[in-house]
């Protein structure tokens, strides 16, 4: 089901599965956030794929399963700023809790939507767990050459408005301290996933060790062997997702 999700004023592109046969009654929900825009088609394709997953996450889970488009990407309006998509999320969080019944919410994310999935887990206790895939420890590549990376964004389509950002110091600086190598520590003893390819040429999985080193309780590393970052079309990293998906409301836990 297409809907939006209102966030700042903005109306973002977002896209619900509800499963046949619910794990548990009420069933739980997940947040699917994605990352940032690769590829030929820049931010217009961006996560077209993503809906397809939370279809087969619902289908095979029993659970909601919510996914969306961040601002700046696919038919949702605005311009990126990592702070800008750390509020969509929030405003997703808000929005399946506030018109679904359900049990509780969960994010998991890929790349940069993982990232961001763990700072918002971190500051907001209404998450009950965090599934990252191939999750940047810090946007250290972005922030040591934050003109180069708004041309970058601008070129691929997320940034279209020629007088963004207002503040081009504030945007920098977002950059720079929107971590999650910053606050996952926060995110114990609620359950941490992560799950990153041995082949990651995007983010090393230098990143994803780091950031279970610093979580250090109720954290789980899987890496996939052979895998390349875009770990979504892997089925094993779906089946290590789908895995701890039923470990988080396994049946009769309702």
């Amino acid at each position: 089901m297409q809907f939006t999700i209102e966030s700042g004023g903005l109306s973002l592109a977002g896209h619900l599965c509800r499963p046949e046969e619910p794990v548990t009654d009420p069933p739980p929900a997940l947040v699917l956030c994605h990352g940032f825009p690769a590829g030929p088609g820049g931010a217009a394709t961006s996560a077209q794929t993503y809906p397809e997953l939370a279809q087969h996450l619902a289908t095979e889970a029993g659970w909601v399963v919510l996914t969306f488009n961040f601002r700046g990407t696919g038919a949702s309006p605005g311009n990126f700023s990592l702070g800008g998509w750390l509020a969509d999320i929030r405003a997703a969080v808000d929005h399946v809790l506030s018109t679904e019944a359900v049990s509780g919410v969960w994010l998991a994310g890929s790349s940069t939507g993982g990232a961001l999935a763990m700072c918002e887990a971190a500051e907001d206790e209404r998450v009950r767990g965090v599934a990252a895939l191939a999750a940047p420890a810090a946007f250290s590549t972005w922030s040591d050459d934050p003109e180069s990376f708004l041309a970058h964004a601008r070129a691929i389509g997320v940034v279209t408005d020629p007088d963004y950002p207002p503040d081009p110091n504030a945007w920098a600086r977002e950059l720079a301290e929107i971590r999650a190598l910053a606050v996952v520590a926060k995110i114990p003893p609620r359950p941490l996933l992560l799950v990153h390819g041995a082949d990651d040429d995007t983010v090393p999985l230098a990143d994803a060790r780091a950031l279970a080193e610093a979580a250090a309780d109720n954290v789980e590393l899987r890496v996939v062997n052979q895998a390349g970052h875009r770990l979504r079309h892997d089925p094993r990293a779906v089946a290590v997702l789908l895995g701890w998906l039923g470990d988080q409301a396994p049946p009769g836990s309702g």
